[in-house]
């Protein structure tokens, strides 16, 4: 979702794009992937420095709380300067031409531009953004030639700006509009700084004159930046009559000025357009009305893709064979597409949830695909290759569980609209949906090995036990003994008992036979996860007190309690099918791989950028799947020999 957070370092080998709260610097060609961690929130924009050297980057906080913006140094991946000069969120960075100065643009909260002198380490400027009778500035851009001169855009305001060379104030002057009124959403100059272009909100184009001399110390005082029109494409062409003009649907989010001057345009409905000045000759036909804009571009190529897009990016030197120019295209559904200049079709490169994701499952026996569960879709994943290889989509609402049928024939979900949906897993098409299974959205999902018992938990507090048949889906027993939401659900080794946990501080074990309640287990906590141990003598349960509780299943006694964490709750936990070890995952956004019997842990794995939610094993115990709200899934290596301290590998991730 961040406005150009998609990056191409200039040696083109490298991408760079926020990810949680850190920054994501990833090998084009290997996958390879560098973290830089030092953000306390989502990051919220990046930059490349022009020659590669640095990296910027700002986040979002709080409101009432200052936003920091950070420098990395590229080679080294490290921080060597940082300021909180912005409050609540940096909107937009850019580096100056000559690598001197990183420019930063607060968000609404603030209004401020600061200029940090990335040799001296100190902030040397700041100003207001824009002026009081105007809107928020949004974005900005650098000069190419001139060094110490940038452009930025926001609501009915367009100004291009000057750094004194002697005493680093900051000189500005605003590119008169006139009456023309728009929300500029992204600024484009050309390589010559002649001329510059700025994308709004309203689906054209404005043109305006810069003119500023190459050289830093030369004056700019008699230079007015100037409005050359407001552009926009041009509709079919009619003889004798003056072509339409055609704005693009949800407005210009990116643009981009190739070196043969056409435009790489992309749009909030997902349009991408090579455009080229028409060679109209003489003036158009008048119309009986003033039009607010007039028809300028023609579309050389075009493609649509499923997303708003928000970033544009070519790649020159892409490291693919017989490809000289790559565009690279992030979407606001976390998807990365690259495009081929020469025949414009778009390869998707990189996609995942957009959101956080909810519950992770393995096939019953089968290591080698997954499925998640997130906002809107369930996506079903290949282990070796780290591609999605399915897609389910139910608009506009969240899937908070999944799981396959013992038999592995059907994708069961749960949904917060209240429904229950069973999809195949090849292609996807619905089987059967169970309608209004509780009215405040299902939260929790767990089936018998016979595939004949579907128990479900909803955001009420109810369990209820479903009769699954391939003709008829029937209630058979509802229970009603938690006060809040069910958290998780698991179903006993030996399918005779159910236990379900609750954010009430209860822990509720049901006898599926006579369909009632055995045992409950109360603690001071809000139950999150809950997991049988294979041999369904002991049960593990985690919750907001940060700790990891063994239970006796039965007689409901505590046996042990271990602090898994230091931060913040246990979102996520399973057993391995031996019972000798199990992975938990909290708010501090470690995982963790514990000895069961001994009660330690002897490996934490680092790398994600949000509190992990779930974690599993694959069925063979090789692998380790964790998901965090961030949206990120990442594959762990297990490790061959247990080592205390050692970290765990990591294999693959795909993130946005």
């Amino acid at each position: 979702s961040a406005i150009k957070g998609l990056k191409i370092h200039p040696d083109g080998e490298y991408i760079v794009y926020p990810m949680g709260n850190k920054v994501c610097v990833q090998e084009w060609k290997t996958k390879k992937m560098f973290f830089l961690s030092g953000h306390t929130n989502s990051v919220s924009t990046v930059a490349v420095s022009p020659k590669g050297t640095f990296i910027g980057s700002g986040q979002i906080n709080h409101i009432g709380f200052k936003a920091s913006a950070k420098l990395w140094d590229f080679k080294k991946k490290i921080c060597i300067g940082s300021h909180e000069l912005h409050k609540v969120r940096v909107e937009a960075l850019a580096f100056s031409s000559d690598e001197r100065y990183m420019i930063s643009l607060g968000g609404r909260d603030d209004g401020c531009v600061v200029l940090w002198d990335c040799i001296a380490g100190s902030a040397t400027g700041t100003a207001a953004a824009a002026r009081q009778t105007t809107g928020d500035a949004v974005t900005l851009s650098p000069l190419s030639l001139r060094v110490n001169s940038f452009v930025t855009g926001g609501d009915s305001n367009l100004r291009v700006w000057n750094i004194r060379a002697e005493s680093k104030n900051l000189d500005v002057v605003d590119v008169s509009l006139g009456k023309l009124r728009r929300c500029v959403r992204c600024i484009a100059v050309s390589r010559d700084d002649l001329y510059g272009y700025a994308g709004t909100t309203s689906g054209d184009m404005i043109k305006f004159s810069i003119n500023y001399p190459a050289d830093p110390a030369a004056s700019v005082a008699d230079i007015k930046p100037a409005l050359l029109g407001c552009l926009a494409k041009c509709g079919p062409w009619k003889k004798g009559k003056r072509p339409d003009s055609v704005c693009y649907s949800q407005g210009v989010e990116s643009i981009l000025i190739m070196s043969d001057g056409c435009l790489i345009v992309g749009a909030g409905d997902g349009t991408v357009d090579i455009l080229d000045e028409i060679n109209w000759k003489g003036e158009f036909p008048k119309g009986k009305i003033l039009d607010p804009n007039r028809p300028h571009f023609r579309a050389l190529k075009s493609t649509k893709l499923m997303a708003c897009i928000t970033s544009l990016e070519l790649m020159e030197t892409a490291l693919l064979q017989g490809d000289k120019r790559i565009l690279l295209v992030g979407t606001r559904t976390s998807e990365i597409y690259a495009i081929n200049v020469a025949t414009f079709d778009p390869v998707l490169v990189v996609t995942c949830h957009r959101c956080a994701i909810n519950d992770i499952s393995f096939p019953r026996g089968m290591s080698g695909v997954f499925a998640t569960a997130g906002g809107g879709d369930v996506r079903v994943w290949c282990v070796e290759t780290a591609q999605e290889l399915l897609r389910i989509v139910v608009p506009n609402f969240s899937c908070s569980a999944v799981l396959f049928s013992a038999d592995g024939k059907s994708i069961v979900s749960g949904w917060n609209d209240g429904n229950i949906r069973a999809f195949t897993p090849l292609t996807g098409r619905l089987i059967y949906c169970i309608y209004n299974t509780h009215n405040k959205g299902t939260s929790a999902l767990d089936m018998t090995k016979d595939g004949r018992t579907l128990i479900s938990g909803g955001c009420e507090g109810q369990v209820r036990v479903w009769d699954i048949r391939p003709q008829c889906q029937s209630l058979k027993k509802v229970l009603k003994e938690h006060k809040s939401p069910v958290s998780a659900i698991q179903v006993s080794p030996n399918d005779t008992e159910a236990v379900s946990a609750g954010t009430d501080g209860s822990c509720i074990i049901w006898d599926l036979v006579s369909l009632s309640r055995r045992q409950v287990m109360y603690a001071n906590t809000l139950f999150m996860c809950v997991c049988f141990e294979p041999l369904g003598c002991q049960l593990l349960t985690g919750g907001t007190d940060r700790r990891v509780a063994y239970w006796e299943a039965g007689s409901g006694n505590l046996a042990r309690e271990l602090e898994a964490s230091k931060l913040g709750a246990i979102n996520g936990l399973h057993i391995t099918q031996d019972g000798q070890l199990f992975v938990t995952g909290a708010n501090d956004q470690v995982v963790k791989l514990w000895k069961y019997q001994e009660g330690i842990y002897t490996h934490m794995g680092l790398g994600h950028a949000g509190a992990v939610t779930c974690a599993r094993f694959s069925p063979d115990a090789r692998h380790i799947v964790s998901a965090c709200a961030a949206g990120s899934i990442i594959i762990w290596k297990m490790p061959e020999v247990l080592h205390a301290g050692k970290i765990l590998t990591y294999l693959y991730i795909f993130i946005f």
